[in-house]
Parts: structure tokens; C-alpha cells; sequence
């Protein structure tokens, strides 16, 4: 084979087999498959004060009133139950600071304190210019306004639980000169020390007797208007916000575009906002709750993502909805919901962890240089020394295949006078000259192929590289050398042009390691070029090819291009120490 068509045959490889993987990675196909029914979620449970854990009864049922008796009307906050305080309040665990507005009792600021945003704990909330805010509540489904009349706040005394009561009134359009029915709705906030985990009940209460009137298409609980952390853009690369929901078979995601909606209509155990790194989910109790995926603007906001979750209509007189939300990275520390002695809110097969990406062909691999990588970390404690010595590893380990490769590719240099001249002997004859090729090769015991094979069997190694350093959660804010390589899991930047953007690239940063990355792939190619491979066609993929590259890793993660750097200056060395033997030899 011609180094030309050899070269050509690998990048071909490399560029198909990475975008392949790279479209199933973040645009997985929208087959649902079969529909599986989901377990019943485990009760949840609470300590009474003597330390016993109890079941808590979620629904207690008094007086239910068929549909045809049920009180059509409007709804508005109880006038004589305005609160005193309306100021926000923040509480704050070890692990998290939360801000409540008591107008609606919703949560303004979600932050994640042992998570850095530039200097700033990752904020999981994101809002825009308005008033948006999480965890809303709605008398109705997803098109419903939200509510947001001024809850009175009643803090629980040693704990970290806040609760918030308000009472509203059901005015009766039939207008027969009877008193409006008030209602009560109890929003009660349970956090743990040690937790991403948050549990949050719903209570309504008929103050007046009978099932709590409200004749809606049911009650609303609403996540949004998007969660954090910060963005410049949502690329699908670096960083993205897609919808998910596990069904207790696998993890299936939903991709919309902006003021698209999507409503699911199968159980699920658990569904999800989530992003690159992090990830709001939220696990519904026995309630048959319609989920609602909706990518709605957002003022402020380059794109809003919100998830609503809609229960029917009460039937009862008291009535407590209980759902559990992850608010937190998207690691395997979620994997501790599935033990109930591993977590303080005792819950259990939650199945948190399958939010966890995995790569589905090589996985594996990934995970076995993951554990190097994290165990180089732990003697070095620098990410960016780390890469390059699990590179040297992984070039260690590859180094029999990659001397195999050479040593064939010389073979082929050394035949190539010989190949030559049978061309030119019965280049009119494509038969004649293809067996005495053929016969060359095997007199002299040459494989053909022999150079192509084992740099084909280094790309496992390419791949799940890619995929370590391009998700890699340690490796988000991983400093490599401060004031320039500042976070190894997003591009580096040694310019800002501020506003500018240069045209049809849409750039506003200038990067070094992408030029850095062409230099060296320069000099690995040429030291691989043989004399008698310097045609106008290797002449361009020396040298087009590496700037194509260029286009296509310069937002690339810096981790990825620092292992390709050294990747490629290995390569150099390991070829000069080649071509150094081979001289000696001679």
C-alpha cells in the first residue's frame, strides 16, 4: 500500500469513527423502544420524635365528592392571611445555599458549594432578567400562571426543613350568596447534610370540609426556567440542556428546539434537566404525574429549558404530594439513592445513577484509563501532568504495534524501487502487474497491510481518550498551568476580542494549543514521510489536512488537545529512535 493511500486510509478511519461516536454520544436515536412500567417508588419516611422512622401517609382521604358536585370557581390568596415577612430567606447545608421567595414560595438560587463557577458556587438556578424562579407551583397544568401570592414562613427549630402555609379562597361561580370555600397549601422543604437530595411536600387542606375545591386540570409543580451553570452557548459539545427520563430499562433523552413542548405518556421513575456536568432530577412519588418537556424564551436567557410535573384533581379533603429532587453533579456519587444506609434520607433504588453517561462501544476502555488517570492524579495532584504521563503510558503500551507498523511501512520503502519497476514494466497490463506485486510481496514476506493494522488497532485508544477528556467530571476547572490552561475540560484562550467575533467562524477568542496542536502534527508527519512518498497529493495531506484538524479541535477541551500534542511528540520521538536503530543496524 502507497503511504499516500495509507495516510488517507487512517484519518478517513479516524474522522468517521469519531463523529460516529460523537453523534450517538449526544444525539442518541428517538426510538422509545417498548413502553416498561415502572416500579412504585418507595414511600417516603420520616422520624418522629422519639427517633422511630414511620411511613408518611401520603394521601389521607375525608369526605370525597363526586366530579359532577365539585366547585367550579375562581381562586385568589385569602386576604385575611397575608403574611407580615415577605423578605427572602437562605438556607444553607454543607453542601448547599438555597435563597426561598415566600411569593409562591419558590426557590430563587440553588447553589452547589463545593462546585465552582469562575469564583462563584455553580448556580442551579438560572434565571433571566424577570422573576422566574424554580420549583413553581401552578393551579392547573403546564399553561397554568404560576402562583405567586406571599406565603408565611415557619422555620423548624434544630433542623434544616422550612415550611411555607398560605390559604386561598374558591370564589363559586354559580353566585348563589354562598361564602367562598378557603383552602390551605403547605409547601415544606427537607434538606440533609451531605445531600443533593432534596424532599419537598405538597399539602392541600379543605378548611371548609370536603375534597379541596379546586376544579382544575390538576396541580403543578414546575422546574426552570433553566439550570446552570453559566453559559456562553449551548453547542451540544461543551456544554448543552436536553431532557431525560429513566423508565427503569435505560436513560432516554429528549432533544427539542426552542418553543417546542413534548409531554410523556408513559410512567417513568425519574426525569431530568441535564447538562454536560450537571443535573436537576426529580423523582415522583406514587402520584401519577403527566411530565412536560418545554423549551420556552426566556427574557435574558440565550435558551430556557423547563420541566413541569401535572397531577390530577385532588379528590380528597387533606392531600400531600411528596417528590424528591437531585439537584447536584452528574457522577457516581448519585449511585448512594440506591442503598438506603448510604444517604440520610434512607431512600433507596432511585436509580440516580443512570445519569450517568457511559460510552456505549468502548465504555470499558474509557473507564480503565479513567482509573489510571485518577490514580497518576493522586501522586501528582495536577490534571495536566497526569494526561501526559497516562499519554507516555498508553504510548508505552501501544509501543509494540506502533514498531510493528514501522518496521513494515520500511519494508514497503525498501520495495519500492521494485514496485516502481514493475510498473513501468506492465503498467500496460493492470493484471499482469497486480501479480507480480502480489508475488513480490510474497517472496519477500511483506504484508501490504502490514503498516495500516496495527496503527488501526491504536484507535480504541483515540476514541475512549475523546471520550475521557471531553466528560471527565474531575477534569471540569482541573488547572493545568494557571493564567493560561485554567480548566482542562473547555477550551483554552490567550486572547478575547470582547464583542468582535471573527465572520463565519463565529470566534471571539484566540487559542494556542490549536496551533500548537498543527505544529506538532507537522513534524510527526513529516518525520513519517518516506523519500519516495513526496507527490503533490502527500504534499497536501502533510500539510491540509493538519489545518482541517485545526478547524475541528480549536473548541475542542484542552485536556483532549494536550494528550494529542504529546501524543504526536512521542510519535516523533519514537520514529527518530526507528530510523536512529536502523542506521546503527545497518
Amino acid at each position: 500500500m502507497e503511504k499516500n493511500t495509507l495516510i488517507a486510509v487512517i484519518l478517513s478511519v479516524v474522522v468517521i469513527t469519531v463523529g460516529f461516536m460523537i453523534q450517538n454520544a449526544l444525539f442518541p436515536p428517538d426510538d422509545f423502544g417498548p413502553e416498561v412500567t415502572s416500579p412504585a417508588q418507595e414511600r417516603p419516611v420520616e422520624e418522629s420524635p422519639a427517633g422511630e422512622r414511620r411511613e408518611r401517609e401520603t394521601t389521607q382521604t375525608v369526605e370525597p365528592l363526586p366530579d359532577v358536585e365539585r366547585v367550579v370557581g375562581t381562586v385568589e390568596p385569602a386576604p385575611d392571611h397575608e403574611p407580615a415577612r415577605k423578605e427572602p430567606h437562605t438556607l444553607r447545608t454543607d453542601l448547599l445555599r438555597v435563597t426561598f421567595d415566600p411569593r409562591g414560595a419558590v426557590i430563587t438560587s440553588f447553589q452547589l458549594l463545593e462546585h465552582r463557577d469562575g469564583d462563584d458556587p455553580v448556580e442551579m438556578v438560572k434565571q433571566g432578567t424577570g422573576t422566574d424562579a424554580g420549583f413553581t407551583l401552578h393551579f392547573g397544568d403546564a399553561d397554568s400562571p404560576v402562583v405567586d401570592a406571599a406565603f408565611h414562613r415557619r422555620d423548624t427549630t434544630g433542623s434544616n426543613e422550612i415550611e411555607f402555609y398560605r390559604d386561598f379562597l374558591v370564589h363559586r361561580d354559580s353566585n348563589n350568596g354562598e361564602d367562598p370555600i378557603r383552602f390551605r397549601v403547605r409547601r415544606i422543604y427537607r434538606f440533609k447534610d451531605g445531600e443533593y437530595l432534596v424532599e419537598a411536600d405538597t399539602v392541600f387542606e379543605n378548611l371548609s370540609g370536603g375534597a379541596v375545591p379546586l376544579n382544575f386540570s390538576g396541580i403543578t409543580i414546575g422546574l426552570g426556567p433553566q439550570i446552570g451553570p453559566s453559559f456562553k452557548e449551548l453547542d451540544g459539545r461543551n456544554e448543552y440542556r436536553r431532557f431525560a427520563h429513566y423508565d427503569g430499562d435505560r436513560t432516554r433523552y429528549e432533544n427539542l428546539s426552542a418553543g417546542e413542548e413534548e409531554v410523556l405518556d408513559r410512567r417513568i421513575n425519574w426525569t431530568a434537566i441535564v447538562g454536560k456536568y450537571f443535573a436537576v432530577a426529580v423523582v415522583p412519588g406514587t402520584v401519577e404525574y403527566e411530565v412536560t418537556f418545554a423549551k420556552e424564551d426566556v427574557s435574558g436567557l440565550v435558551e430556557g429549558a423547563q420541566l413541569f410535573l401535572s397531577r390530577p384533581v385532588i379528590r380528597s379533603q387533606y392531600q400531600t404530594d411528596t417528590l424528591r429532587y437531585y439537584v447536584g453533579p452528574r457522577t457516581d456519587y448519585a449511585v448512594r439513592y440506591n442503598i438506603a444506609s448510604d444517604n440520610a434520607f434512607a431512600a433507596r433504588n432511585l436509580e440516580l445513577d443512570e445519569m450517568v453517561q457511559s460510552r456505549f462501544l468502548l465504555g470499558w476502555l474509557e473507564n480503565i484509563l479513567k482509573f489510571f488517570l485518577n490514580i497518576i492524579y493522586g501522586v501528582v495532584p495536577n490534571y495536566g501532568i497526569a494526561i501526559i504521563l497516562l499519554t507516555i503510558l498508553v504510548k508505552l503500551a501501544t509501543a509494540p504495534l506502533t514498531r510493528k507498523s514501522y518496521e513494515s511501512m520500511g519494508r514497503m520503502q525498501e520495495l519500492a524501487p521494485k514496485i516502481q519497476e514493475i510498473k513501468e514494466k506492465h503498467g500496460d497490463n493492470p493484471q499482469k502487474m497486480n501479480q507480480m506485486t502480489a508475488d513480490l510481496y510474497k517472496k519477500e514476506g511483506v504484508n501490504p497491510l502490514g503498516g495500516c493494522l496495527p496503527m488501526l488497532l491504536q484507535f480504541p485508544f483515540f476514541i475512549a481518550m475523546f471520550g475521557l477528556f471531553n466528560n471527565h467530571f474531575d477534569l471540569r476547572g482541573a488547572v493545568f498551568i494557571p493564567g493560561w490552561i485554567t480548566d482542562l475540560a473547555a477550551p483554552e484562550s490567550i486572547l478575547n476580542f470582547g464583542d468582535f467575533t471573527l465572520p463565519l467562524l463565529g470566534w471571539n477568542d484566540l487559542r494556542l494549543l490549536p496551533i500548537v496542536f498543527v505544529a506538532t502534527q507537522l513534524l510527526s508527519t513529516k518525520f513519517m514521510q518516506t523519500p519516495s512518498a513526496q507527490g503533490g497529493q502527500m504534499k497536501m495531506m502533510t500539510y491540509m489536512l493538519p489545518v482541517v484538524f485545526f478547524f475541528v479541535l480549536y473548541n475542542m477541551p484542552s485536556g483532549l488537545l494536550v494528550y494529542w500534542i504529546f501524543s504526536n511528540l512521542l510519535q516523533v520521538g519514537q520514529q527518530v529512535l526507528t530510523k536512529r536503530r536502523k542506521l546503527q543496524s545497518a
